[in-house]
Order: C-alpha cells, then sequence, then structure tokens
C-alpha cells in the first residue's frame, strides 16, 4: 500500500476509485465500505484509494474555538489506521493535512481541485452522512450532480448493523469509555489493539517489588506512545502482545497518563508481561514494534499514596489479569475445538 501526505506527488495513480473519511479504528462498517470500494475499483481496472485527514477535522474546529474538550476521544493512532488500511486491501491512501486553507474549500473547490484535479476519481464512494466543503455546505446530492457533469460515478453506502446496533466510530468510543473491551471488538470485528515501537521510559517498573514469576526484575514494563492526549479507552487493562516473540505474550498494561509518577499529562501505554521472554534479555526490546491488544478492563486508572500502595495495586492488577486471561485462553481452545 502506498500513502502519500497530500496529492501533490509524482507517485500518485492518475485516476482512481475513491472513498473518503476519518476512518477512525476502521471499523466494520468501515471494512465493509472498504470491501465494496475495492470490488468496484477492480471492475473499473482502476486502483483503490481511501482519502482521510489528520488531524481529524474536529479536533482542527475544537482548538479553533478554543474548547479541546470538543475534540473526539482518539481510537486510533495514524499508524494503526493505515495498518488497518492495509489489511483491507487498499491501494493507496491520502493522508491530507486538515487546516485552515482546507476548511476554507468551498464545496466546488473541492471537487475541482482534490478530486479532479488532484486524484483524478473517476468513482466516489461516500458513507450516509458524508458532508464536505466550507460550513459542510456539500453532501452526497452536491458530490452525484457533480458526477453526471464531470463524467464520474458516486455511489452512498447506508449504515452497516450488527445485531440490530448501527456501527459508527462514535459506538467503539462509548464501547471503549465504558471498558466494555468486548463490545468494542463485535463493533471492530477484532480485539481492540494499540501498535508502536517501544521507547525507554523512567525504569521506574523495575524496582517497583519483589521479582514477580516469569519476570526479570521488579515489574518492567514495555512502553508505548499514544500520540492523542485524548485516548477512547484508559484504564488498567488485560492484554496480550504481539510482536515479541513466536507466540503473543500475557501481560497487564495501563493506558493514560500515570498521575502517581508524572504529572506531564503525556498519554503512555505501560505493558508488564507476566512471563518475560528470557531470550529477549533486559535491553532487547527497545525498538521493536509491538502490537498491543486491550481484552478486559481491570479498572481505572487512580493516583496512589507513594510507590509502595502502587506496587501492591500492580501486583493485584497482575493476579486479576492472569487469572482472566487463563479463562479466555480456554474458552478459545474451546471455540477452535468445536469449529473442528
Amino acid at each position: 500500500m502506498q500513502v502519500f501526505r497530500g496529492f501533490h506527488h509524482p507517485g500518485i495513480a492518475s485516476a482512481c476509485a475513491l472513498t473518503i473519511g476519518n476512518f477512525d479504528g476502521v471499523h466494520r462498517g468501515h471494512q465493509a465500505m472498504l470491501a465494496l470500494l475495492k470490488s468496484e475499483a477492480s471492475h473499473r481496472g482502476l486502483p483503490s484509494c481511501v482519502m482521510t485527514f489528520e488531524p481529524h477535522p474536529r479536533d482542527f474546529f475544537a482548538q479553533l474555538a478554543g474548547k479541546p474538550e470538543l475534540a473526539p476521544a482518539r481510537i486510533a493512532t495514524l499508524r494503526d489506521k493505515l495498518s488497518e488500511l492495509e489489511r483491507c486491501g487498499i491501494g493507496q491512501v491520502i493522508v491530507l493535512r486538515f487546516d485552515a486553507a482546507l476548511a476554507a474549500l468551498s464545496a466546488q473547490a473541492f471537487i475541482d481541485q482534490v478530486l479532479m484535479q488532484g486524484l483524478g476519481a473517476r468513482y466516489i464512494l461516500v458513507g450516509d452522512d458524508f458532508r464536505f466543503g466550507a460550513k459542510r455546505q456539500g453532501d452526497y446530492a452536491t458530490l452525484d450532480a457533480a458526477g453526471r457533469q464531470r463524467g464520474f460515478d458516486v455511489a452512498r453506502m447506508m449504515s452497516y448493523e450488527v445485531h440490530g446496533l448501527r456501527v459508527s466510530s462514535s459506538a467503539v468510543r462509548e464501547a471503549l469509555a465504558a471498558g466494555d473491551m468486548a463490545g468494542a471488538a463485535r463493533l471492530l470485528g477484532r480485539p481492540y489493539a494499540i501498535s508502536g515501537h517501544v521507547v525507554h521510559g523512567q525504569k521506574l517498573g523495575r524496582s517497583l517489588g519483589e521479582s514477580s514469576p516469569g519476570a526479570l526484575d521488579g515489574f518492567r514494563t514495555l512502553n508505548l506512545r499514544f500520540s492523542h492526549d485524548k485516548p477512547a479507552a484508559h484504564g488498567i487493562f488485560a492484554v496480550r502482545t504481539h510482536g515479541l516473540a513466536a507466540e503473543p505474550l500475557d501481560g497487564v498494561a495501563s493506558l493514560g497518563v500515570r498521575p502517581t509518577v508524572e504529572d506531564a499529562g503525556r498519554v503512555l501505554l505501560e505493558v508488564h508481561c507476566l512471563a518475560w521472554p528470557a531470550p529477549l534479555g533486559r535491553e532487547e526490546a527497545y525498538g521493536k514494534l509491538v502490537r498491543v491488544e486491550l481484552l478486559h478492563k481491570l479498572r481505572d486508572e487512580a493516583r496512589y499514596d507513594g510507590l509502595d500502595a502502587l506496587t501492591a495495586a500492580i501486583r493485584q492488577d497482575a493476579e486479576q489479569a492472569r487469572a482472566f486471561l487463563a479463562t479466555h485462553a480456554a474458552l478459545r481452545r474451546q471455540t477452535t475445538r468445536d469449529r473442528i
């Protein structure tokens, strides 16, 4: 999959089948739309193309209004969004910076400058609530009328439902905010996960408490940065980590701002593997790209009166995570046997 920042690049296809949206989470509704896009692109002999935005348009307008609280919680980082789009088989992705100039484009100028001149769109697929252009003046009817005049096809995909529930990024955010990880997984079609490179932290976990079974020292953690300050999920979770060993590693993780040990407001995912793979040694995880599945929420993040209280809480979290993951693994084995 090719990824371009903006559309002024020689490598961009001269014509494409296009869909447009934020695609936060790439949930099952998005996946259905992307499958249809791929089919239509194949029939037309065109590359499939997704145009998305960074920052999220609502982030931009919230900052412009001086009300950052109005920005939506973020389900996925750009890295994870692009990874899921690639898994869906998309040929190219255009990441447009949403700024004042883009926000000021009229609907007609957006069609002329971006869709036609920039991307050469020959087929455009949008959702039922699609709006575009300054003050959201453009909609499906606007785009369809332009298509009739300019010779490109326009299609609209209506809402996608699972068990009577409309699948949307808002529904995923609500499930994650409520700690309903199973519900979020049903909407996403996969466990909710965050990926990133392991970065150096304060090394505080190594000194917390006595060595836990299977660990090299203390409650050592893998640290991953979450690049947005409002993650849709937050708290303490039972997790599985992929990318460090042949099999995923069970663990317990904290996603948040670490109120007991830091007051910087930076969002960090800290993962303590319940059994550290000995071949990795103490330092060899740094720089590795890992994917962490957040399977079950144990509790909210909390501030503790000192490191002793924090250590006790982490030890209890680890035991609860171990119990959940053992049950989870048994259920997966039973499901696999039932399928066979």
